[in-house]
């Protein structure tokens, strides 16, 4: 009964009742009155030899007690605290009754240090202990957790800061680590079961005859247009705040976590991604948000009001507090089921308003793979006006296209990489009958959604539900939902590195990757391919400069990461590209980068939604060493 209350009005009902004292027990945790707000900062270790111990314990979010495993007994795990290049040695005792890692997101160091069990290193075994050693060679703002079944859900997860050898060129007079994550009462396989058992099971946010009464969301003709290719605009996260409470530091909305300030003072923010499954919409209502780091890689700084972070992403973010009061930073989870939520204060006992849920987006004909939508208006699931001339463009015209564009430099547009990376061949109108997506009714529109001579290199299996006609590069606009907010969104093509990149060599080879899913049976993989059905690795050389386009043909976004390397997104920055070891790759999408494979060794690749990964979107990237190097 709970999660079938309309949200709108729940806060309708709530601010009838006249006050916090009158909310229900049963009313969501973002609904609920709150506490006088936990000053607590992370558990810090730090120094040349650093001892962790894997183990379950209990947690209690807005006042329940909850199950997880958490790492010297606390969720998130100690913030790790390291020095630009010191060596570290990490006694990590597992404490459970089943095999444990940790993995180092983001770091770069020798690859059987990299902790990815079966591909770097065998895992930890029950009541033993594995000692990492390994150079730090970066700074930044990192993380590590397990990547052994779905730990990972359950707590397995911490901050990692890096302070720079010589004087942090980022200025701040204080700076508070924001963990963000999602936690369930119930089992990440019982999750997992249900998803498998219905891929929508957590969506309580779908299209209702009421709403079509009110002239919410989709008008009947589109419902019955989508409804006819058995697809759901409404389909935008797998796992919701249906189950999951949204935390911020390992606290619930109700607990009101609270970091301190002093008015004037320059705070940075290290907000981390630590979630499984959701994407975050990130904003302090009465503060600019000044970005100043992506991916632990310091960038030109760029002031936006909101962003939005994918699953293992990580933002240095500066705040300038000026007003002596108190400040919410909302975590809204990107289809809007629920919100993380936070305080920052001059005093303790502090809080501000919260502001209610946003409307849920709706995915769009963009999302689906079918190009631009030709002025529909955003969130509109509209089918009608879309552009359709670039469809079936070839080489030539994606070239033309990029030579256009006034932020691609020409050796990018002579090879067409800054638009749509995937322009599909002129032979992939055929009819949607072969998939049963007839679409005579929308506009005539018959181009097929499962032609794979638009992807060649993809397998014909179960796992590919759709390949998307028209993929776009989507690196120039906000995520999901974010179109019409009214105020300044980061977007991929705003950040620029503030140093020029170490290797500006042009690709020696371009690749191209397809992320595939089947939603009805829940199935993820890579060119069709889940992990258990690839005979071979993705093959490298060492110090190869590759361009990779990675091609969304699924109507969810994708954070992907490699492991062990830094890759630059090409947005038209040349020299000054963005590095990064996480992407999110809107639905429908593309985004391509460029990367230098120079470390040797097994390395993992797939997606960073847990239960995608899981459920087979991931594959392995081997570097082999060159010529003599290889004897």
């Amino acid at each position: 009964m709970t999660a079938l209350i309309d949200r709108r009005t729940l806060l309708r009902g709530s601010a009838a009742l006249g006050g916090t004292a009158a909310v229900a027990s049963w009313f969501p945790a973002w609904a609920q009155p709150v506490s006088a707000g936990i000053v607590r900062p992370l558990p810090t270790v730090s120094g040349q030899d650093i001892r962790l111990r894997i183990a379950h314990q209990m947690m209690t979010i807005d006042g329940r007690p909850s199950h997880a495993i958490g790492i010297n007994g606390t969720v998130p795990a100690p913030l790790i605290r390291l020095r630009e290049g010191q060596n570290v040695r990490l006694h990590v005792e597992n404490a459970l009754d089943e095999d444990s890692s940790i993995h180092w997101h983001g770091l770069i160091l020798p690859f059987h240090m990299d902790g990815v069990p079966g591909i770097s290193f065998p895992g930890i075994k029950p009541r033993s202990t594995f000692i990492y050693e390994f150079p730090v060679r970066q700074a930044g703002t990192y993380w590590y957790h397990s990547h052994s079944g779905l730990q990972e859900q359950l707590g397995h997860y911490g901050p990692i800061v890096i302070d720079p050898a010589g004087e942090d060129p980022i200025r701040s007079n204080r700076e508070h680590v924001v963990v963000l994550s999602d936690h369930s009462q119930m089992h990440p396989h019982t999750i997992f079961k249900k998803l498998k058992q219905q891929g929508g099971y957590f969506n309580y946010q779908k299209q209702t005859l009421a709403g079509l009464l009110r002239g919410e969301g989709q008008s009947a003709k589109e419902r019955f247009e989508w409804g006819r290719m058995r697809m759901d605009p409404t389909d935008v996260s797998d796992v919701t705040g249906s189950t999951y409470s949204y935390l911020v530091n390992g606290h619930g909305p109700r607990d009101n976590w609270t970091g301190l300030f002093t008015p004037g003072e320059r705070v940075r923010l290290r907000v981390i991604n630590a979630s499984a499954m959701t994407t975050f919409n990130v904003r302090i209502p009465g503060l600019k948000l000044t970005i100043v780091q992506a991916d632990g890689m310091n960038v030109r700084p760029v002031t936006v009001d909101e962003f939005q972070i994918a699953v293992a992403e990580t933002y240095d973010v500066i705040v300038e507090p000026t007003d002596d009061r108190a400040y919410t930073l909302v975590g809204e989870s990107v289809d809007r089921s629920g919100m993380a939520r936070a305080t920052f204060a001059p005093r303790q006992g502090m809080a501000a308003a919260v502001p209610p849920l946003r409307g849920r987006p709706l995915a769009t004909m963009k999302d689906m793979g079918m190009g631009d939508m030709g002025g529909a208006p955003a969130g509109d699931g509209s089918m009608q006006g879309m552009d359709h001339s670039a469809m079936g463009a070839g080489p030539a015209s994606a070239a033309s296209a990029a030579a256009a564009d006034p932020n691609c430099p020409p050796e990018h547009a002579a090879m067409g990489h800054c638009t749509p990376a995937a322009a599909p061949a002129a032979e992939g109108t055929v009819d949607h009958a072969a998939m049963g997506h007839d679409m005579s009714g929308a506009g005539g529109m018959n181009h097929s959604m499962r032609d794979f001579s638009n992807a060649p290199g993809v397998k014909k299996t179960p796992t590919v539900q759709t390949i998307s006609p028209m993929p776009m590069d989507r690196t120039g606009e906000p995520g999901q939902g974010l179109a019409d907010v009214g105020h300044k969104v980061l977007v991929y093509r705003d950040l620029m590195a503030v140093e020029r990149n170490p290797d500006v060599r042009a690709p020696d080879r371009a690749m191209q990757i397809h992320l595939t899913g089947n939603m009805e049976r829940y199935m993820w993989a890579f060119d069709g391919e889940k992990l258990n059905e690839v005979k071979e690795p993705i093959p490298f050389l060492k110090d190869e400069r590759v361009r990779v386009t990675l091609v969304n043909d699924t109507m969810m976004g994708h954070p992907i990461h490699l492991h062990g390397h830094f890759f630059e997104l090409v947005t038209g920055h040349g020299e000054y590209a963005p590095r990064k070891h996480t992407v999110q790759v809107q639905p429908g999408g593309t985004v391509t980068f460029d990367v230098t494979t120079d470390a040797v060794g097994d390395w993992a690749f797939h997606c960073h939604m847990l239960y995608h990964m899981h459920a087979g979107m991931m594959q392995v990237v081997t570097v082999r060493p060159r010529g003599r190097d290889a004897a």
